[in-house]
């Protein structure tokens, strides 16, 4: 089934299947002049030219608007796929562009995961708790297997303990997570994808409770030690919502089985766990020493999809620190002339 991303007056909503889209166009949920996208496309577009949409906007309405007023956009939601959830089904809504903001919407005693740094802001019904690990049932039981289960996330550069957000209210409540640089908040619904996802140690964002942190080592040495990721990476397991968060703008691709990919190895965000997963050679003597790309690229062969980010934080912050006033030099634009100009000025140098 298709799911499509819908973008009104700056708010992303959605997902949500074609039929779905349609009735909402015909109810006058959706104006003409929003965007939509879904997977495989290269970017957003009009609503208005999509061939899915199009004669909607002229057909009569499936039913009769709501009124304006009391009109609020329905946030995303997700049900079971078969069998009994194990993850918490929350629903969310992400707001915003370079700076993104996920707000979750917590039915009574539903809980959410997250790491420490990212709270933004949560209605009065919503208790805060730090706890040890992730609090899923894949968690070990027993003092020393939740130890163990939580020392893994130190392996990949996190803290042992996460913060839960527990709505003990009667009513749905709301807390909000902030993406920690600019770039995207990345929703995926695992049990849409096989259940797994290998993730950048450090692109967890938040989760339902339910969902499983861990770790996953490279097979091959070369990726360990050359991967850019380090030798660990980490797995998110479980049936519910995650959201991961990556730098600059993202692309997803479908590669098909056999197809093959070269990427930077620090422009890789995620990858389904059916994709292979390598770290080769850029060859050459003089590419590898003057080229400015790195000795080594992340080779991904298909079947699966995988997650793309254009900038890399750690490039972005080596060019910041890189152009920042080093000791003894000068604020201004030029460090020689600028710092002459600020002696003879009065200026700090």
């Amino acid at each position: 089934m298709q799911n499509w991303f819908v973008a009104v007056a700056g708010k992303q909503l959605g997902p949500w299947a074609t039929d779905e889209v349609v009735r909402r166009i015909q109810s006058g949920e959706i104006p003409r002049d929003a965007h939509v996208f879904t997977q495989g496309m290269a970017g957003w577009e009009p609503v208005a030219g999509r061939p899915e949409f199009s004669q909607a906007f002229s057909m009569p309405p499936a039913a009769a608007a709501p009124p304006a007023a009391s009109y609020a956009p329905a946030p995303a939601s997700y049900a079971p796929q078969g069998g009994d959830r194990v993850a918490h089904e929350i629903d969310y809504e992400i707001f915003g562009e370079e700076m993104q903001l996920v707000e979750i919407t917590l039915d009574p005693q539903e809980v959410c995961i997250a790491e420490a740094g990212s709270f933004l802001y949560m209605e009065p019904g919503i208790q805060m708790e730090t706890i040890f690990g992730d609090g899923s049932k894949q968690q070990s039981s027993g003092v020393m297997g939740k130890l163990l289960s939580a020392g893994k996330r130190v392996i990949t550069g996190e803290s042992l303990f996460m913060t839960a957000f527990a709505n003990t209210a009667s009513a749905r409540q709301k807390v909000a997570f902030a993406a920690p640089y600019p770039g995207r908040i990345i929703p995926m619904q695992l049990s849409e994808l096989g259940g797994t996802m290998i993730c950048q140690k450090d692109s967890f964002l938040v989760a339902a409770k339910g969902i499983s942190l861990g770790i996953a080592f490279q097979r091959k040495l070369g990726v360990g030690f050359f991967g850019g990721e380090g030798f660990i990476l980490q797995k998110l397991e479980g049936d519910g919502l995650a959201f991961v968060h990556a730098s600059g703008t993202i692309m997803e691709r479908e590669l098909k089985p056999g197809e093959a990919l070269r990427i930077d190895t620090g422009c890789l965000v995620a990858f389904e766990p059916r994709v292979s997963y390598d770290i080769q050679f850029v060859g050459g003597v003089k590419t590898a020493l003057f080229g400015g790309e790195g000795l080594f690229f992340a080779t991904l062969t298909g079947p699966g999809r995988v997650w793309i980010q254009s900038l890399p934080f750690s490039r972005f912050a080596s060019r910041i620190f890189a152009s920042a006033p080093q000791r003894g030099g000068s604020k201004g634009e030029g460090s020689l002339l600028g710092g002459i100009g600020n002696a003879i000025m009065g200026g700090d140098s």
